[in-house]
């Protein structure tokens, strides 16, 4: 069965709604250079508090200083830490000695086909690849939340280059969720605005989109 993750999770009532429609992961959205569903980490820390085992609550930073992020881990207590933006490639031995039993997902932005490479230099290091449409090389740095499609061709060459599961992102919706599990063969999905009505977790949209997902061949 995919697994689901569903991002800009922004209080309790919210996770809690996700949880009952049996979702795997819960995106809670730190400090960013843009994008929507920031919240404070006061409320980042109180929302993982309240998630049940079998449910990981997952931490989106923007940082790149190694030490910064283990900061911000401790303090929130989540399970897992999605990394938005890069970082060195020495410092993942650092992030893995300090967060033991934390998983550590990196984000690769889909914008050509050098995405392929970029995630394969990582693969080794993390416990999975989150594939999606920003551009960290914007002058104003894009992160994700963009709503944007991405080029699926190229995920699937990521999907099929790696060992480490790898979960698709980037203007998913009910719509077109069955045809990018199929195009991709990714090992999860994560949505955030494809299941949302001004800006809050439609129940409705997030029945749709959980169906179409876990009935897709």
């Amino acid at each position: 069965m995919i697994s689901i993750k569903i991002c800009c999770i922004q209080s309790i009532e919210e996770a809690q709604l996700a949880i009952r429609h049996g979702v795997n992961l819960l995106g809670l959205v730190s400090e960013m250079p843009s994008g929507p569903g920031v919240i404070p980490e006061e409320k980042i820390t109180q929302i993982a508090a309240a998630v049940p085992p079998g449910v990981t609550a997952t931490l989106l930073t923007s940082r790149t200083e190694v030490a910064s992020i283990i900061e911000q881990q401790h303090r929130t207590g989540v399970q897992a830490v999605q990394l938005v933006d890069r970082i060195s490639h020495n410092e993942y031995r650092t992030l893995r000695e300090a967060l033991s039993g934390i998983r550590l997902i990196q984000v690769i932005h889909v914008t050509s086909e050098a995405a392929v490479n970029e995630a394969l230099s990582v693969a080794a290091s993390v416990d999975a690849i989150l594939l999606d449409s920003g551009d960290p090389n914007a002058a104003e740095k894009i992160l994700g939340g963009t709503g944007r499609v991405h080029d699926w061709t190229i995920s699937r060459c990521i999907v099929q280059s790696v060992t480490v599961p790898v979960f698709l992102a980037g203007g998913l919706t009910s719509d077109n969720i069955a045809e990018a599990i199929y195009e991709v063969k990714p090992f999860g999905v994560d949505v955030c605005g494809g299941v949302r009505t001004n800006g809050k977790l439609d129940e409705n949209k997030l029945t749709s989109f959980i169906h179409a997902a876990r009935n897709t061949q």
